[in-house]
């Protein structure tokens, strides 16, 4: 029997579920950052298996919060298999906390080839154009994990540089959980969003991805489980219990 599909979520619900997770069933959220992780992974490599020609060159853009820990399990995984990944944090390393940092210390002490971009750059400057472009040109699939479903206001500055160069790169990208820059709720760019060939989200469908348009942004969209309980995801289901 199938199980009941949970109904697409809103970004409060969205944050609630970890909350939800740790306070009612103790599940770490160190766990779920696993799942989610180890299930992109698979994902991106379902999606560049289609596409023939060995193992792809994979560059994964973290931001300081958990959807840059995401891209973290990713690189682990997809080192595990001998895929050639590394790792660019958009933050400087100080401002990379809980268990984002906790992904940063495994891949160091795991030699996967990260770095901080603002190391040899003022923090909070905005990247040059033509040093992005050099980024990513090197990568066969870029992975962004750069920003998650909690943005609500505008993309300026570093970050704002760093999603028109992926979207100017031409590679295909996998977005975690929410193409960043996209509300997730209106399923509406803040002023500029990375354009993906395929999301990888989390638990559920975000509300914003069935708007008119959102799709250009997300690509084809798969959800990915990432081991909440049972009896949390009924709560959110689109056939409330009877």
């Amino acid at each position: 029997m199938t199980a009941p599909k949970c109904r697409p979520l809103s970004r409060e619900e969205v944050r609630s579920l970890d909350v939800l997770a740790a306070d009612e069933f103790a599940l770490s959220t160190l766990v779920l950052m696993e799942n989610a992780g180890r299930g992109a992974a698979d994902r991106l490599a379902a999606l560049a298996g289609d596409a023939g020609g060995g193992e792809p060159r994979v560059l994964i853009v973290c931001g300081p919060g958990n959807n840059g820990g995401d891209g973290g399990v990713v690189a682990r995984h997809l080192d595990a298999r001998g895929w050639p990944v590394s790792l660019v944090w958009f933050a400087p390393l100080d401002a990379i906390r809980g268990d984002a940092r906790a992904q940063w210390e495994i891949l160091e002490r795991s030699e996967v080839p990260q770095r901080d971009w603002f190391d040899a750059a003022p923090e909070g400057s905005v990247p040059d154009p033509a040093a992005l472009d050099a980024l990513f040109a090197g990568a066969d699939w870029v992975v962004d994990a750069l920003l998650g479903t909690g943005l609500t206001r505008p993309l300026e500055g570093a970050f704002r540089a760093v999603v028109e160069a992926m979207n100017r790169s031409g590679k295909p990208i996998l977005a975690l959980d929410i193409p960043s820059g996209l509300d997730a709720d209106s399923g509406e760019p803040l002023g500029a969003a990375v354009r993906a060939r395929a999301t990888a989200t989390f638990a559920a469908r975000k509300l914003g991805f069935d708007a008119p348009g959102a799709s250009a942004y997300t690509g084809e969209v798969a959800v990915v489980d990432i081991g909440l309980p049972g009896k949390l995801l009924r709560r959110f289901h689109a056939d409330p219990p009877l």
